[in-house]
């Protein structure tokens, strides 16, 4: 790569790829073979860098027209060359005399993929991809834009999240409306942009040659270990294992509370009406008290956590103009994670810095991996290494709290991992049923969402605001920005949980293996990811069963 490549400029980028081509066809054995997937991943991290430097700038703000334009820049002037000539290489790649000679252990996972990425690629599918992207960039623009007036002062609706664990009930009541009107105030865009979303996707599944975008997603999404059956199955296990156990959570809260019947702007304030977590005041107390968590936990990840902040690698404040939510994303070319949410000081702030310091730690952890696809691991593993750091870091919490107060926040995480399997059973049951069913309208979509509702929700009286709950999927991202990419979730929690009971029985040797696990990355099928963090890869009810007894045991010892 030279020193002085720009990376945004297709003029200065496409000698590079021809130089890669020359070089792929004139391989003569599996060694040289070898050799060029290394150095294309070299190029290949290089330019993905490049989108993500200007992916974080933008959703760091929003706001910003420089930003917003430089991603837009690369979103439609590069990315439709880079994935035609990845494509091309891919090809001749799949078609090359000596990929057979290939050490079959090592290459199996890359060859795979690279035969998918063959199979799918369609020309007309690259425009089509382009928009789909700016139709998510607006979303984007869009619900980082939302501000409410609250009690004569400008805020976030992620600020707002504050008020709905205040003990005065009125404060919560106030402050869920208010959100909520805000929200119902844009739903005609979040369905404007949906609907044209659904109908790219649509166009690109029959591109394809696939019936629906389900069956094709799958395919893209490299779903080789799980079908839609299996999805389905999942389902049905949260529906007869966790359901139940949420709504008994849901009647002890509404007895605690002294209430006839549980409301939305119930479910976040401490049953006890005790004073709401906090568990820092600024971001960098967060930062502080989450990085001695690490050095109880293990030398090597509290080594990488102090590099990122040295290197600020880390953007944690909420603020206007920012996007919602949270992510790590991966610098390839410098092979560092980037962490990026919205923290106001909640204890749900320390769970998402534990999750995606996670993240992070398995971006390290495949630092010195030479082929390229091989850092990054499949979604449903990546989500394990950020799921078990939350469970096992919260074995640290006093470092937020006094002991009292960390088991409670222990409880708090706990209930929500298994509120969190019904509502990820519900968004990922939603998605299927919107991609079979490819001639609903928007009033039949809203039917199949409140179906979903009413068969995985437990123990809320929505009576008055059926419009908010019609419209709650609007605040789901993934649903907009990558369809199918949520079921990931609760795949990777029952991974975590395993994880989580392991440390229990053996705290060394359940660390040893989470980190031996992810410094695998890419290069396992995913049921061999899972064994190696001492795991099973199964998500039906057995699985299920015995997990849930585990977290609801765990509830009733804090208790």
């Amino acid at each position: 790569m030279p020193n002085d490549a720009d990376l945004g400029n297709w003029p200065s980028v496409a000698p590079l790829f021809d130089l890669l081509e020359k070089e792929l066809i004139a391989c003569a054995s599996s060694a040289d073979l070898e050799s060029w997937v290394v150095r294309s991943g070299e190029l290949f991290a290089a330019l993905d860098e490049e989108s993500t430097r200007r992916y974080i700038a933008m959703t760091c703000h929003t706001d910003n027209a420089d930003a917003e334009k430089a991603y837009l820049e690369f979103v439609e002037g590069m990315e439709p060359e880079i994935k035609s000539r990845q494509f091309q290489l891919a090809k001749i790649y799949v078609e090359h005399a000596c990929r057979a000679d290939l050490p079959s252990e090592r290459y199996a996972v890359f060859d795979r993929d690279m035969a998918v990425t063959v199979e799918l690629f369609r020309e007309e599918n690259v425009p089509l991809e382009t928009e789909e992207s700016k139709l998510g960039q607006q979303y984007q623009k869009l619900s980082g834009s939302l501000t409410v007036t609250f009690r004569g002062e400008e805020k976030t609706l992620v600020q707002m999240g504050r008020y709905l664990e205040e003990t005065d009930r009125d404060t919560r009541e106030e402050a869920w409306k208010l959100v909520s009107e805000r929200r119902l105030q844009e739903r005609e865009k979040f369905e404007d942009l949906f609907d044209q979303m659904l109908t790219l996707r649509r166009k690109m599944a029959a591109n394809a040659g696939f019936k629906n975008y389900r069956d094709y997603t799958f395919r893209r999404l490299g779903r080789f270990d799980y079908t839609p059956e299996d999805c389905e199955r999942f389902h049905t296990a949260v529906e007869r294992e966790v359901v139940p156990a949420v709504a008994e959570l849901q009647a002890r809260r509404r007895e605690q509370l002294g209430l006839e019947t549980l409301r939305p702007w119930d479910l976040s304030v401490d049953p006890l009406n005790r004073s709401p977590l906090r568990p820092f005041e600024k971001v960098d107390q967060m930062v502080e008290r989450t990085q001695r968590i690490f050095d109880h936990l293990d030398a090597e990840l509290a080594g990488g956590f102090r590099r990122m902040q040295e290197l600020k690698l880390l953007d944690l404040d909420n603020r206007k103009g920012k996007a919602p939510g949270g992510y790590q994303s991966t610098l390839n070319e410098a092979r560092l994670p980037f962490i990026f949410m919205n923290s106001v000081g909640l204890q749900r702030d320390v769970e998402t810095m534990l999750h995606e310091a996670g993240h992070a730690f398995h971006a390290l952890a495949t630092a010195e991996e030479d082929v390229y696809p091989y850092r990054h691991a499949p979604m449903e593993f990546c989500e394990v290494a950020s799921m078990s750091m939350e469970l096992l870091g919260n074995e640290f919490l006093e470092e937020f709290y006094a002991p009292a107060e960390a088991d409670r926040a222990r409880r708090v995480h706990l209930e929500g991992i298994l509120s969190v399997f019904t509502w990820i059973a519900t968004v990922d049951a939603f998605q299927h049923w919107i991609y079979t069913h490819p001639d609903h309208d928007r009033a039949g979509r809203s039917a199949a969402w409140m179906d979903l509702m009413n068969r995985f929700g437990a123990g809320v009286d929505w009576s008055g605001f059926e419009s908010s709950r019609e419209n709650l999927w609007h605040r789901q991202l993934h649903i907009f920005l990558c369809p199918f990419y949520y079921i990931e979730y609760g795949i990777a929690q029952l991974g975590a949980l395993q994880v989580w009971a392991n440390s229990r029985h053996d705290r060394a040797k359940a660390m040893r293996d989470y980190k031996a696990s992810l410094a695998l990355g890419g290069s396992r099928p995913l049921p061999d990811l899972f064994v190696a963090a001492g795991c099973r890869f199964q998500f039906d009810a057995e699985i299920f069963k015995p997990l849930v007894e585990l977290v609801k045991n765990e509830l009733n010892r804090l208790n």
